[in-house]
């Protein structure tokens, strides 16, 4: 990367991150129960409210619960279950005519990332309707309040309950790009782990692993706060205490319960200190090629820190020293390349591929001309790269080098 634009990039992250102590961040509260969410829509006059999930969750019956207290305490219900992986701008579009034919006044986000990140984006559209989604690209583009959000995720992996980003892929050019405000975070989440009870293993390990990564680029990033370091830090030593444990006995409620707070911790972490290049790599497969977005982070995320090399060996270092990966008096650059290594480990435990081999070789210029726009000069990453640079992560990914 040439001076002028490594500079433009560092000085945009360093005026972020002078920023942070000023800007709205703020944490979802913690619901516990059901009987909750319903007493608090009554409380807050919400007479009607759009459940927002799919159709694979609702055919496991996750909602029932909260549909029969919901019915029990007088709150109407609409339900939008069309939400699809990776959900696009139609889809969305089609989630905020649901809003407004039921009249709602609320929105409650039943499911993993993906409806998270299409309720998020119906209720910028709601709060914003004479502009598009692709208008509301990128950074505090927003700036207004939306529709109440209870966010109740049946994964832990994605953090979506505490974020400000809402991610999207666009119906007609495949791009997938953030939204990103402070309206767009849930002001209550529901952590009910046994949501997560029934999930199949490879749901398990993957979002397990997506935690993971938003903890540990939040982390290694350069726009850290001591709030946040604990945030990541905690996550960290949680989900490798726990996540073998939830995918091979997938009734451990108490694993599901501390995979489920890991990854809402993760999420804190990562809504203010961000992520880098592996979730930039991740996006653009996962609009290219439909990858789920836990199993792209799984598989890229030892690449890039290996690609990394010792600018973070202090900072993996300290985190497997935190998560008693290791014992302390493991030198830095063996303490960091065994953090690498038990990562690895877990991939290969929970039958996660080390490649992803439906790369095509000719997108790849492409892809990463596109993970670079989405990375530079937004994400504070350890170590700055060019789109050409960001090529080679692509044949690594793909060939497994």
């Amino acid at each position: 990367m040439n001076i002028f634009k490594k500079a433009y990039c560092r000085i945009y992250q360093g005026v972020f991150r002078l920023m942070l102590p000023l800007l709205p961040y703020r944490e979802p509260k913690i619901l516990k129960t059901n009987e909750e969410v319903a007493s608090l829509l009554k409380a807050k006059g919400k007479q009607s409210v759009l459940l927002v999930t799919d159709k694979g969750i609702r055919r496991l019956g996750l909602t029932k619960k909260l549909e029969e207290e919901l019915a029990s305490a007088g709150v109407g219900l609409s339900i939008f279950d069309d939400v699809v992986p990776n959900p696009t701008t139609q889809n969305v579009s089609d989630c905020v005519k649901a809003y407004k034919e039921g009249g709602c006044q609320a929105i409650i986000a039943l499911g993993g990332g993906s409806v998270m990140d299409c309720a998020k984006a119906a209720g910028a559209m709601v709060a914003k309707p004479k502009k598009s989604l692709k208008q509301m690209k990128g950074v505090l583009k927003v700036r207004k309040k939306i529709p109440l959000l209870i966010a109740v995720p049946t994964t832990a992996g994605t953090g979506s309950e505490t974020t400000l980003a809402a991610v999207i892929t666009d119906s007609e050019t495949r791009h997938k790009y953030a939204i990103n405000d402070f309206p767009l975070i849930p002001r209550y989440a529901l952590l009910d782990a046994n949501l997560t009870v029934g999930l199949p293993k490879h749901i398990t390990s993957t979002t397990g692993m997506d935690a993971l990564t938003h903890a540990i680029e939040a982390y290694i990033g350069r726009s850290t706060t001591k709030h946040t370091r604990q945030c990541a830090l905690d996550a960290v030593k949680m989900i490798f205490e726990n996540i073998l444990k939830a995918y091979n006995n997938g009734s451990n409620l108490q694993a599901r319960e501390n995979m489920l707070l890991a990854s809402y911790k993760a999420g804190v972490a990562f809504t203010q200190s961000y992520v880098g290049y592996v979730h930039a790599i991740a996006h653009t497969l996962g609009g290219e090629y439909n990858v789920a977005h836990g199993l792209a982070n799984a598989v890229i995320l030892p690449y890039v820190l290996k690609g990394y090399g010792r600018k973070i060996y202090k900072k993996l270092w300290e985190m497997g020293v935190y998560a008693g990966l290791f014992a302390e008096s493991a030198s830095i650059e063996e303490g960091a390349k065994l953090f690498i290594e038990k990562i690895e480990q877990l991939g290969r435990e929970m039958n996660i591929p080390l490649v992803l081999d439906m790369i095509e070789q000719d997108d790849i210029p492409s892809l990463a001309s596109t993970a670079e726009e989405e990375a530079n000069p937004l994400y504070p990453v350890p170590v700055l790269y060019t789109a050409k640079e960001l090529e080679r992560f692509y044949y690594e990914v793909k060939n497994g080098l």
